[in-house]
């Protein structure tokens, strides 16, 4: 009988000690941060910037999973399965919105699966091309698009990547045909583009600021609907004589769906003070990043606008579903 007793007291200790854990503060552990790309690229290096600052408001650290593969569905794939409990995280890419488009097949729901917290940043493309092709500005490019059709080709770190989406939208509203060539990421496409074996790039500002200062590589324009603040005297390629071209490259925060609202707004409002720290900010403009924060119920919004919008520019751009 003192057997049973004993085991009954250890299981209602056991339920209590779960109890009390439950009901404790949230966060009462370490928070996964799932990044679907991997170590070093921008979409990771902004995650880090962003978690070591939010893990000391939320009192827990903020642990990188790199969880690359797949266009970033892999690591989506494993947050979307994931407890709703604030403990697993997902930073992703504008690539989040692009995937329902390129795969035939998904893991997961892109609208369904998950909940938006906060957009963190946006990071202009931007439009450089080797000195040597002679072409100074963004109009003798598209004029020589247009009166040589398909003579000129242009990098991508990939199929369907915002490298890709965004020369894409530019030849679509610039009215001309050039050669696509997709590289497996952007570190290939720049070392062609500085070899001139192909004609122009929209890189991601970080990786070639250094090359467009050092005047290896020209920025004719940047892709964003504003100028960069790292690229202040470049204009956007609608200001350069292209309206409508402009495609928005971000980096957002999101959580498996059913994840509790308090948590959720938490997490945005830490989200919302790690940009406003100094170290954040100079983080930021040496990526070339600006910062960009919404509510959870906005973003949710624009996640599903931006999924319709890439849907048709997907189709647009003649892209087959993988």
């Amino acid at each position: 009988m003192r057997h049973v007793y004993r085991a009954l007291a250890t299981a209602a200790l056991s339920a209590l000690a779960f109890s009390a854990q439950a009901q404790s503060p949230y966060p009462n552990k370490p928070i996964r941060v799932v990044v679907p790309f991997s170590a070093g690229s921008t979409t990771d290096i902004i995650a880090r910037a962003i978690a070591e600052k939010m893990g000391a408001g939320l009192g827990q650290p903020l642990v990188i999973d790199n969880r690359a593969g797949a266009g970033g569905t892999v690591g989506s794939a494993v947050v979307a399965k994931a407890a709703p409990d604030g403990y697993t995280i997902l930073i992703h890419s504008s690539s989040h919105t692009v995937s329902p488009s390129t795969y035939v097949k998904l893991p997961f729901d892109t609208l369904k699966d998950f909940a938006g917290v906060t957009p963190i940043a946006q990071l202009p493309n931007v439009l450089v091309v080797s000195p040597n092709k002679g072409r100074r500005d963004m109009q003798s490019l598209v004029s020589y698009a247009r009166a040589n059709p398909g003579k000129l080709n242009y990098a991508s770190a990939g199929n369907g990547s915002a490298t890709h989406l965004n020369a894409e939208k530019f030849k679509m509203q610039g009215k001309f045909f050039a050669v696509h060539i997709p590289y497996r990421g952007s570190a290939e496409a720049v070392t062609d583009l500085l070899a001139g074996t192909v004609d122009y790039y929209f890189s991601p500002v970080a990786p070639v600021l250094q090359q467009i200062k050092e005047g290896q590589l020209l920025a004719l324009a940047v892709g964003s609907a504003k100028r960069s603040a790292a690229l202040p005297n470049v204009p956007t390629t609608s200001e350069a004589g292209v309206p409508g071209s402009e495609f928005n490259f971000w980096i957002g925060m999101m959580v498996p769906a059913q994840t509790p609202r308090d948590i959720v707004n938490r997490l945005q409002a830490e989200v919302e003070k790690a940009l406003a720290s100094p170290e954040v900010k100079e983080r930021f403009t040496r990526l070339g990043a600006d910062a960009w924060v919404m509510k959870p119920e906005q973003f949710d919004a624009y996640i599903r606008d931006e999924i319709a919008v890439n849907e048709k520019l997907v189709k647009n751009a003649g892209l087959t579903p993988q």
